[in-house]
């Protein structure tokens, strides 16, 4: 008896041979290595997996020793070591399809019903093993016990469904020792070299990661300068320089800002997109893969690049560009590229993000001490103690209000250390700051208000005291009867509107379109730095919008969006 095992142990380890020759082949082609370390598999990866390992169940099945009218097999190793590297459904459908060929190719063997059997419960205990190692491949007992339960269940079923049954027994003392010992270090090798799969990439991601931190490091000073033409090429040599790939862009939401490699011909700087997958991933706000020249559709027929992967970039949620990495091979396009490439935008996109913030507290800086200086200097200072004095002469109860809004000017002048405050703290600056200016000017300053109640949001501070200083010095003062500023504040779907009109002089039309862009034009200081501000934090969409019909008024309009969230913490802070 001993040597009959022994002899069908070294016969089983002649065939095992086989199999883990075509595991070693297996774990040098591309397409199985990129099958194996996805990690979500798709249906049609499930499908090939399931045939492939339900294929190698059918080899050691063939890998048999015929031993008292049946047959010893490896049909084990295919259908485990699938369950465990792709999980139940592929187990399932690889122990279904070894199992049916068990079946047919010995209908009649005495053994043919609980073999069958015996391979589907060894791919539902693989299965349930998936959920503890989870691509751990490295729990070599949990594998070794569910062969031995495998291969006892098989044993088991060939008593109870042998017909006679003394041959099942006898069958069973021969081949179940052998078939267990066997299979178990025939999965534990086939495992081992799957494993040395992960460990690759594992490096490789290593590596990666280690990459794109480097160029993260080298980008870093220039995104501190914000997003642009210039910002743009300089990252996009430092990436094509660093990374294996044929092409680099990096686009804003409307147009090109930098592309360097293969296709510079007609990927140019200040250019629309030249894809439609750019639109996309701007639309959706989601990555893609392009595996093929087509998919990509580029405007140019001739465009070499035939594979790549677009990615979102973003400050906070908003999209404001995307990262393009390209190659001129189709499906070349790995999942180690595909995690550079979220590396490096999620990056990116955090620099953007730090940029834009040290960018807004610098204009808020300089916006605090221009409004300082200007509520501080020495001239309006002198003017406005002289205001007062006169009043004290015939209307004390009116210098002392004008005494009262001064303070509170200076006080809110100087406490404007916030990034944001709540809106009636800024129609209140504002209100101090005309309530002056009015006693100043008399009747040749008029001042209404329309303000919506009800209204909880908040904005940056020091916002619209500019754009009302620039109204009364350029739009009423110019006009000999004066006239008179009017601010308005409302809410519609989706925003705060606060309008600043005035019915001064008017801008005229050539100047208006340059209003925002020249800042030395004088009149444009206080309004560029307000725009700046708004368009940092909240986007071109809310940048200000100026109408304007010279010799009869001037309107600003600065929308802030609404956030349902700030009205909820306020009436929360209410009842508390």
């Amino acid at each position: 008896m001993i040597f009959v095992i022994a002899e069908m142990v070294l016969a089983l380890f002649n065939k095992l041979g086989v199999i883990i020759i075509l595991a070693f082949i297996l774990s040098k082609i591309e397409g199985f290595r990129k099958l194996i370390i996805k990690k979500k598999m798709t249906f049609i990866d499930k499908v090939i997996l399931s045939m492939l390992f339900g294929c190698i169940g059918i080899m050691g099945t063939y890998s048999n020793i015929p031993i008292h009218g049946s047959f010893a097999n490896l049909t084990t190793i295919g259908v485990v070591v699938g369950a465990i590297l792709g999980g139940p459904v592929v187990g399932l459908f690889a122990g279904s399809i070894a199992a049916m060929h068990r079946y047919l190719i010995d209908m009649n063997g005495f053994t043919a019903v609980a073999s069958s059997i015996s391979i589907i419960i060894g791919a539902v205990a693989a299965a349930y093993v998936y959920y503890f190692i989870k691509n751990k491949l490295s729990h070599w007992k949990t594998v070794f016990i569910t062969v031995v339960i495998t291969e006892i269940a098989q044993t088991l079923l060939l008593l109870a469904l042998s017909r006679p049954s003394f041959e099942g027994l006898e069958l069973a003392k021969v081949t179940l020792l052998p078939m267990m010992f066997v299979n178990a270090l025939g999965i534990t090798i086939f495992i081992g070299i799957i494993e040395n799969i992960y460990s690759e990439y594992d490096c490789i991601a290593a590596g990666q990661a280690q990459k794109a931190l480097k160029i993260a490091n080298l980008t870093l000073p220039y995104f501190r300068q914000g997003l642009n033409y210039d910002v743009a090429q300089k990252v996009v040599d430092i990436i094509y320089d660093a990374v294996d790939v044929e092409a680099v862009t990096i686009t804003n939401c409307k147009e090109i800002l930098a592309h360097k490699g293969i296709g510079e011909d007609h990927h140019i700087a200040g250019h629309s997109f030249q894809t439609q997958t750019t639109r996309e991933v701007i639309e959706t706000g989601k990555y893609k893969v392009i595996n093929t020249k087509e998919s990509i559709r580029c405007n140019q027929h001739y465009c070499q690049l035939k594979s790549g992967i677009v990615v979102p970039l973003k400050e906070r949620d908003r999209i404001v560009g995307t990262l393009k990495l390209y190659k001129t091979e189709e499906n070349s396009i790995t999942s180690m590229d595909i995690e550079l490439g979220l590396g490096l935008a999620q990056l990116f996109s955090t620099q953007i993000e730090l940029s834009k913030l040290d960018h807004q507290k610098k204009l808020i800086t300089e916006a605090e001490l221009k409004s300082l200086q200007a509520q501080i200097n020495p001239h309006f200072l002198f003017n406005a103690i002289n205001t007062i004095v006169s009043f004290i002469q015939f209307d004390t109860i009116k210098a002392r209000h004008l005494l009262i809004s001064l303070a509170n000017l200076f006080r809110k002048s100087l406490s404007h250390h916030q990034d944001m405050v709540d809106i009636e703290v800024e129609l209140e600056h504002v209100a101090s700051y005309l309530e002056i200016e009015k006693a100043r000017f008399g009747d040749k300053l008029q001042v209404k208000y329309d303000l919506q109640t009800n209204i909880f949001c908040k904005l940056p501070p020091l916002i619209l005291q500019p754009i009302v200083e620039n109204a009364i010095l350029h739009g009423i003062l110019p006009k000999k009867q004066g006239g008179c500023i009017t601010i308005k504040s409302k809410k519609d779907k989706k925003d705060i509107l606060l309008e600043v009109i005035d019915d001064g002089v008017g801008i005229k039309p050539d100047k208006l379109m340059i209003l925002l862009k020249e800042e030395s034009y004088t009149r444009s200081v206080g309004l560029s730095n307000v725009n700046k501000r708004l368009i940092n934090l909240y986007g071109e969409d809310h940048k200000l919008q100026i109408t304007s019909r010279f010799n009869e008024g001037t309107c600003v309009l600065i929308r802030i969006p609404y956030i349902e969230e700030q009205h909820t913490s306020e009436m929360e802070g209410v009842v508390a």
